[in-house]
């Protein structure tokens, strides 16, 4: 109850904060939903406006600056999403939104990859190439159906300066091994032309210690497996990314972005499995193997943004295309028996959208209409050997997947006095063409659905408003959770495999939300999930064996609230003048940014050993500014042990504690960064997961305890010409639209 309190007093400060200082506060962005038209001025529209923010909140998304927060900007992309406010990683290692299932865009565009292909991706990609982060929490109907609930997406950097520039990194990892990564970006501008390039090297060592102590329920007497795995991995990823932007007049221009990554990893491992029991007694089984996994990935996009009229009326068409492929090869031996895998998987991808938008400023009504085409294809083949010295056994399993996806929607806004209204209906056919070797025949479908979204906003005054928003979704199953193919290396004792026969997944989306001052939101989300996909351990009756994969269950709800608010130090400890000169300046600002989530799950065709409870999860970002200028970073996250993370029950605190100390030299072209993430270890999994016929503790810790050193120094020409060649082609916001 105290606590209750506390946060209570924290965000009416924070809310008083601002009515004191009112020339601070901008209007929400639904305040201008139907924007006013702009004939003379093409120059970029910047979301922090004239004062640097990290974070804005506004009632649609929050907006997470990451180009200038220390804290964000070292490590990779996946090291940012994980801290920032409501993004809760799972116990498989999934991200969420506010305890809603997410999908991953990179400059509005949907990412193809999926489960660790996609998390690989993110960990390789360098958090210093990103603008910002928008946390979209309800997309509207100008966002595929197929988002679950929620919208990551990824902005990379695209400013361009006068003539020739370039910006050096270099990242130095210590933990029990020592790393480089460096990174050199140049950019440029030359009349109508900008050109921007980023060349940079990954080299990753790490360990990752897990542990299954499993109990195989179907048996009279009492049978169970321990087994134990220690890995030694190394990532090493060579990425090149570049783009071009063209001025072909005053209302249009052309945008080619080519990105390119070339993975070489490499796990070694020991593994271990002892049985208890009367028929798992005798099980004492060791093994050693290694993976090697090679894969590079390709993509082409190319965007043309246009303004047809003086009226606001806008288009805007993008092409996107990538080439995914990828090795692995396993094999693991044992005094008695071996196994040995080579999987060789390649993804095709193509995308095309366009998006219309027609503002009728004397009506206060906008129209937003668009379509897109994408065509999916994976081929996966696997070849696995096992036996013993002197018996080989050798089998295949081929996997075969093409999507083709055809939508178009309309939007409509209408602003009524203080009130803001979006309808929206989106339309989605399926066509899924699935073909596994261990399958009797293709499955096949076509699945054509209409997805409405609906939402209203009430301005209370300029600083403040509520919306309330409904949203119909769809998830279809991936590549990931279909392919029976595995990366990793089975025995007789475990096995990894994806299911091909699941369904896809329908969401109702409900959101209620209270957005104050840009820094503030109250809200509460409610889902329901139908035939929804997790992941899951599980076993054969009578038999010895654990088999990770996928199971449908038949309903999935959850209920979550959330509160984020700052707690300005300052007006502490500087007093009500200074903090008020400070609030120009966040880099000059003393603050702590406070998150708050409740997430309760409720999942039917589901019988749990344990009772399901609600989880809380905690988390705070906190920025310092120390002598001689040193600015430090914290942040700290927890989710306390005891509550029900979809099936898995939390036996321990997950929990994280990062800092970080930055200065700036020569001028601000050279900035030095000390950094230690996981101060105190503390970050593992320890939870409890039932099924029909096994019953597992699972324990995962990664080498999450790191050091690292980053250099940054940049050099040319750093003041902004005052001629952009980007062309706006801004969407009334209001709705959940993307703004671009």
């Amino acid at each position: 109850m105290k606590s209750l309190f506390l946060t209570v007093g924290l965000l009416t400060t924070a809310v008083l904060f601002a009515q004191e200082n009112p020339k601070t506060a901008v209007a929400p962005q639904a305040k201008d939903s139907i924007p006013t038209p702009k004939t003379n001025e093409l120059s970029e529209i910047t979301i922090y406006g004239n004062k640097r923010q990290y974070i804005k909140v506004d009632s649609d998304k929050t907006t997470i600056d990451v180009k200038n927060n220390a804290m964000l900007n070292s490590g990779s992309s996946m090291d940012a999403v994980k801290k920032l406010p409501g993004v809760i990683t799972s116990p498989t290692g999934s991200l969420t939104l506010n305890g809603k299932a997410v999908a991953i865009y990179i400059d509005g565009a949907p990412s193809t990859l999926s489960g660790t292909d996609l998390q690989n991706y993110l960990s390789t990609l360098p958090a210093g190439a990103i603008e910002k982060v928008e946390l979209i929490y309800n997309p509207g109907a100008a966002f595929d159906a197929n988002s679950s609930g929620s919208v990551i997406n990824i902005v990379t950097s695209t400013k361009r300066l006068k003539g020739i520039n370039a910006s050096f990194n270099i990242n130095y990892n210590f933990n029990k091994y020592q790393k480089p990564s460096p990174q050199i970006l140049m950019n440029g501008k030359e009349k109508n032309l900008s050109w921007q390039t980023m060349i940079g090297y990954n080299y990753i060592d790490g360990e990752q210690r897990s542990r299954n102590k499993q109990v195989f329920t179907t048996f009279p007497t009492y049978e169970s497996l321990d087994q134990k795995r220690l890995s030694l991995n190394t990532w090493r990823n060579f990425y090149f990314r570049s783009g071009l932007n063209y001025k072909l007049s005053q209302k249009s221009n052309l945008l080619f972005n080519y990105n390119f990554n070339l993975g070489n990893n490499r796990e070694t491992f020991d593994a271990s499995t002892i049985g208890t029991g009367t028929q798992a007694a005798g099980i004492n089984y060791f093994n050693q193997g290694v993976t090697k996994e090679k894969s590079n990935n390709h993509e082409i996009s190319l965007q043309y943004k246009t303004k047809l009229d003086t009226l606001g009326r806008t288009l805007d068409v993008t092409a996107f295309s990538n080439f995914f492929d990828k090795n692995p090869i396993s094999g693991a031996n044992a005094a008695d028996s071996y196994n040995n895998a080579n999987v060789d998987l390649n993804l095709t991808n193509y995308y095309l959208k366009y998006d219309f938008a027609f503002p009728f400023e004397k009506y206060q009504f906008s129209i937003n209409t668009g379509g897109k085409f994408n065509n999916i294809e994976v081929e996966d083949n696997g070849i696995y050997s096992s036996g013993t010295t002197t018996a080989i056994n050798s089998n295949t399993i081929d996997f075969d997947y093409k999507e083709r996806n055809l939508a178009f929607y309309a939007e409509a806004r209408k602003k009524i006095k203080k009130f803001n209204f979006t309808l929206g209906l989106r339309y989605e056919n399926f066509h899924i063409d699935r073909n596994a070797s261990t399958t009797a025949t293709p499955i096949k479908y076509t699945n054509s659905n209409l997805f409405p979204t609906v939402s209203a906003l009430y301005e209370f005054n300029e600083n403040m408003n509520l919306s309330a928003s409904y949203s119909r979704k769809i998830s279809q199953p991936n590549y990931f959770v279909l392919d029976p193919n595995t990366s990793s290396a089975p025995d007789q004792y475990n096995n990894s495999k994806g299911n091909p026969f699941l369904k896809p997944t329908f969401f109702d989306n409900y959101e209620v939300k209270l957005s104050a001052f840009q820094f503030v939101q109250l809200g509460a989300n409610y889902t329901v999930a139908k035939d929804n996909n997790m992941f899951l351990f599980d076993a054969n009756p009578g038999e010895l064996r654990s088999i990770t994969t996928f199971q449908q269950f038949d309903k999935f709800k959850t209920m979550s609230a959330f509160l984020s608010f700052p707690i300005p130090i300052d007006y502490f400890t500087k007093g009500k003048d200074e903090f008020q000169k400070r609030m120009a300046d966040m880099d000059k600002m003393n603050y702590v940014f406070i998150n708050i989530n409740y997430i309760k799950s409720l999942t039917e065709g589901y019988n749990f050993s344990f009772k399901a409870q609600p989880i809380w999860n905690y988390s705070a970002q906190s920025q310092l500014i120390l002598p001689w200028g040193i600015k430090n970073s914290m942040s700290y996250f927890i989710l306390p042990q005891g509550g029900t993370w979809e099936i898995y029950k939390i036996q321990k605190p997950i929990q994280q504690f990062d800092i970080s100390f930055n200065k700036d030299f020569m001028n601000k072209n050279l900035k030095i960064g000390l950094h230690c993430f996981d101060v105190f270890n503390q970050n593992e999994v320890n939870a409890l997961v039932s099924s029909t016929n096994i019953e597992t503790q699972f324990y995962q810790k990664q080498d999450s305890r790191n050091f690292r050193v980053s250099l940054t120094y940049n050099f040319g020409n750093l003041k902004l010409d005052k001629e952009n060649t980007d062309i706006n082609t801004e969407k009334v916001k209001q709705g959940g639209s993307l703004l671009k």
